[in-house]
């Protein structure tokens, strides 16, 4: 059971330097409760100030704040601006630094603001030289890296939108992105040594597609005085060198679009086997930006840090909430896991640290980071997965007792729904607050208010999707739906939460999509890929969502004929290593002579989770 006295209280002075006081002192307001109070019942002039605050830079700003106000499922904000959200991320004096990085065995390394933004112009510039215009689709098959940021938004500043393909992906999985995205180039690197191991990414691009590939490789550097004898790799005819690709031109304006228009897709599970191709727009970026200054407290100068990639929606979040906040971007090009990941928190005097639960767990298992000064960290946030309140509690600890800004949203969001402030009371693996601009209701599946319940969230907001490309974004998160309680309109998110006084708590996913160390998967798509392993004639995926920390995969499995388990549960980890994801695996198999099912043949996940609870 969740404790829930606080482990943190904020005292008199941290509360006054907040970004949040900050802003409630210029307009007026006592506490984070009136400013929630009026960012969801002002939305138009909230959304007025956030753009203000944030210093966000129209070409036009229009007449209009938001159109089809009395139709919140379909509303467009600022229908009549122009804009290119890149204009608004080179605000910090030019000799501040926008990025901060380290390659292990390297010393740590700046980017100004200045220098990024060259380097920016520089990508736009090329991409143009070779033929790529506004509105054509760009894939990045990167990790997250010192030239992944140049590249995300040089693309954007050409007019181009960036399609995100997580580098864990398999061939399949990235060919069927990049079919559903229309995608005319990509982005990748040769390789990456990851933890000690070198995964061959130029390969599995090649496998998935033949479209012309710009290929960086690990000596590639920002700083282009710093030449090597590296030798190139060899590639395939339409493909480019990075420095073969790059041009010498810093000059460039950016493209004016349309506010509304696609900068970049991502991707967020399907209950269809496809996943949902989801499009953030110039505006979306505003829901990073405010998110981060008013939740994780960024502010003027921070070090931000959030292990992450740019396939996942935290990698563009990064970008925007570090920049549109005059803040730094922290990079360790490794995994986060050891010691050199700790140090380089140390030595970059790292302000905000972003988590996965299953990093803290593992640095909780290992002490590895308690040999560190992470005294510079203000506050720790932690999103992906469930949190376990031991785990979070400790690593408070490792910066000597600061708050944990739990952070739950999607990518169809633009960041977060429900999370905390540091000028409240912090509860560990406890969320203290609807985000500002949003609001959310817990329902029942009368659709009446509940402490224990399904979340839906109450629209407008910027940062809500209004398009996907392979699906009708309104039937997918409007249609069917009553009002709520109070006539609210509501869109259906697929978590579900318990409410304890004034906190929140996640208790898992309520649809057929689930979490598997951060990342949102459907059964469809793991079933897809396990129903062709030799024995099998059909699976189903459930996850098993233990109290806190993240899912635990089970396949129930209909047989052909009698097999070993435990060698079945090995061929159907490798199907996913090599078809999906090797970050997937199966925890455990369950044999079944029938899968339940309804009248309309759906199977009946939730009388599977029963049995399963039934056998613990």
């Amino acid at each position: 059971m969740l404790q829930l006295d606080p482990h943190w209280l904020p005292s008199e002075e941290e509360i006054r330097n907040s970004n949040i006081q900050r802003w409630c002192d210029v307009l007026g307001l006592p506490d984070y409760r009136a400013l929630h109070h009026w960012s969801i019942n002002r939305r138009e002039e909230f959304w007025q100030a956030v753009v203000h605050r944030l210093g966000i830079r129209f070409d036009v700003v229009g007449d209009t704040v938001l159109a089809n106000a009395h139709d919140p499922a379909r509303a467009i904000w600022f229908p009549d601006a122009k804009m290119n959200i890149v204009n608004s991320c080179f605000q910090a004096p030019d000799d501040h630094a926008a990025i901060v990085w380290q390659i292990p065995g390297s010393p740590i390394q700046t980017m100004t603001v200045a220098e990024l933004r060259a380097m920016t112009f520089r990508v736009a510039n090329s991409l143009f030289s070779i033929g790529f215009s506004p509105g054509d689709r760009l894939a990045v098959v990167l990790p997250m890296t010192c030239l992944a940021v140049p590249i995300y938004l040089g693309a954007i500043a050409l007019g181009c939108s960036i399609v995100s393909i997580a580098d864990s992906f398999a061939a399949p999985e990235i060919a069927t992105r990049l079919r559903i995205s229309e995608a005319k180039g990509i982005f990748t690197y040769d390789s990456i040594h990851r933890g000690g191991k070198k995964l061959p990414l130029y390969q599995r691009v090649c496998d998935a597609s033949n479209l012309p590939v710009i290929v960086l490789q690990n000596h590639d550097s920002a700083d282009q005085s710093k030449d090597t004898l590296s030798t190139k790799c060899e590639l395939r005819s339409q493909d480019r060198h990075w420095r073969d690709f790059l041009s010498d031109d810093e000059h460039f304006v950016p493209h004016v679009a349309s506010a509304n228009d696609c900068i970049n897709v991502l991707f967020s599970s399907g209950t269809t086997g496809e996943p949902k191709a989801i499009v953030w727009n110039h505006l979306t970026p505003l829901r990073c930006g405010i998110d981060g200054h008013v939740h994780q407290n960024i502010q003027a100068g921070d070090v931000v840090v959030w292990p992450t990639n740019l396939g996942w929606m935290m990698g563009p979040w990064l970008i925007f909430a570090s920049l549109l906040n005059r803040a730094t971007i922290g990079l360790y090009e490794d995994v986060p896991m050891g010691v050199g990941f700790g140090r380089f928190i140390e030595q970059a005097k790292v302000n905000m640290l972003g988590v996965v639960p299953t990093i803290v767990k593992s640095w909780r298992e290992s002490r590895v980071m308690e040999q560190f000064d992470w005294s510079s960290i203000r506050c720790f946030s932690s999103t992906g997965e469930t949190s376990h309140p031991d785990d979070m509690r400790y690593l408070s600890s490792l910066a000597g007792g600061k708050p944990i800004i739990e952070y739950c949203g999607g990518t169809e969001i633009g960041g977060g729904y429900v999370t905390s402030t540091v000028v409240q009371p912090n509860v560990a693996a406890a969320f203290s607050t609807a985000a500002i601009g949003l609001d959310f209701l817990l329902l029942d599946e009368n659709f009446e208010t509940t402490e224990q319940g399904e979340v839906y969230i109450v629209p407008p907001s910027i940062g809500l999707s209004n398009v996907l490309l392979n699906r009708d974004n309104f039937e997918t998160y409007y249609a069917g739906l009553p009002n709520g309680p109070a006539g609210e309109v509501l869109r259906r998110h697929g978590d579900y939460f318990s409410r304890s006084g004034d906190y929140f708590v996640a208790g898992g996913r309520t649809d057929d999509t689930m979490n598997l160390g951060g990342i949102k998967v459907s059964s469809a798509e793991l079933e897809r890929v396990l129903n062709q392993v030799e024995g099998v004639r059909e699976t189903a995926a459930v996850a098993l969502a233990e109290q806190h920390g993240p899912d635990s995969l089970v396949v129930f499995v209909v047989l052909e004929k009698e097999v070993d388990l435990d060698l079945l549960k090995r061929e159907m980890n490798q199907r996913l290593k090599l078809d999906l994801n090797p970050l997937f695996r199966v925890d455990r198999v369950e044999p079944i002579d029938a899968l339940p099912r309804t009248a309309s043949n759906k199977v009946m996940r939730r009388e599977l989770r029963s049995l399963l609870l039934n056998r613990k």
